[in-house]
């Protein structure tokens, strides 16, 4: 089996100091604004891919804020990681409708193929896989969410590919 990603890299991105740079200059922006808590976070999300328990602890202090409060909102939300995500990420929908139609199989399919489980990174950092409970497409179950591509009806057999597709088009990119 492959190894995280989380396992294998530095997840403190306050120990580069290109992406502490970052860190401070979105922090020094938008400190003083109104709900300055949720504006850091979503920004830090963006340009860091996710907010480590260190850059909690950090956020908590240069904002005067409690780290509970911190982690809580990062906890809360689920658009907040607090691990590095691969280059894509695929997310299973097991919400009803898809869990009745099949998403075990899919994924169980992609933990063979690829090694890991739900909330882990391939430790080429390419491909992290996530659970989530509803994306709105009941009608199409069992549905999988490849980036920000929906994708219905999908079937177990056929799941692999989608995985040789993005390694295909990842080898296409080099």
């Amino acid at each position: 089996m492959q190894k995280t990603m989380e396992k294998s890299i530095d997840t403190n991105p306050l120990n580069d100091p290109e992406q502490r740079y970052i860190i401070d200059q979105i922090l020094d922006e938008n400190k003083d604004l109104a709900g300055a808590t949720m504006v850091v976070l979503n920004s830090l999300q963006e340009a860091i891919g996710y907010i480590s328990p260190e850059m909690q602890v950090y956020v908590a202090k240069k904002l005067g804020e409690p780290v509970s409060r911190i982690h809580g909102v990062v906890s809360f939300y689920s658009f907040f990681t607090t691990t590095p995500r691969g280059k894509h990420t695929i997310k299973f929908c097991i919400g009803t409708a898809c869990y009745v139609s099949g998403i075990e199989q899919i994924i169980e399919k992609a933990k063979q193929i690829l090694g890991i489980e739900p909330g882990e990174t391939t430790e080429d950092g390419l491909i992290t896989l996530e659970l989530c409970r509803c994306v709105g497409a009941c009608s199409q179950a069992p549905v999988v969410v490849v980036d920000e591509e929906v994708q219905g009806r999908v079937k177990a057999n056929r799941f692999p590919k989608t995985i040789q597709d993005i390694k295909k088009m990842e080898a296409d990119l080099a």
